[in-house]
């Protein structure tokens, strides 16, 4: 296969790695540079690829590859090494900083509107503020575990619409 009909052949797929590019990514942005590392290392990788083989099927291995390394390259970005010893940044407490007049106020207009509840929504919504797992709840409330998640889920709506000032 000549350059020039291997280049026609990419060409024609632009639509399909197009599409493909925004399942992957689900930004326009993030999918057309996809798409351009994808023709780019189709294009300097043309040695590699056997004549006559699919070459749909090795171009879309290529962006799949390509997605993976990048998104695996991003996650290592954003991750802390903390090589201190016993891990001091690790350990430390995260402070919340400064503490707004407003904030405060909001605080306690939150925990007035949990306690104005019925115990039979409070309950399970406030274990599951601090932590519990459903099955938790369910066992120490003695209910089914669909319960327990219909009670948070209308206590949450009911917390929406009694402190609707608040939403953004």
């Amino acid at each position: 296969m000549s350059t020039q009909e291997f280049n026609n052949r990419l060409i024609e797929l632009r639509s399909n790695l197009h599409r493909f590019a925004l399942t992957l990514t689900s930004d326009r942005d993030d999918a057309l540079d996809l798409l351009q590392d994808t023709y780019l290392k189709a294009i300097t990788n043309r040695d590699k690829f056997v004549d006559y083989t699919n070459l749909k099927a090795w171009v879309f291995t290529i962006m799949k590859n390509t997605f993976i390394n990048n998104y695996r390259r991003g996650v290592k970005e954003n991750t802390i090494i903390d090589g201190t010893k016993d891990l001091y940044f690790i350990n430390l407490p995260q402070d919340r900083g400064f503490t707004s007049p407003d904030s405060v106020y909001s605080e306690k207009e939150i925990e007035k509107a949990i306690k104005s509840l019925d115990d039979e929504y409070r309950l399970p919504f406030t274990m599951h503020l601090q932590g519990y797992k459903y099955h938790e709840i369910a066992e120490k409330l003695n209910l089914k575990i669909g319960t327990v998640k219909s009670r948070i889920f209308f206590t949450r709506q009911k917390l929406m619409n009694i402190l609707k000032d608040y939403n953004n």
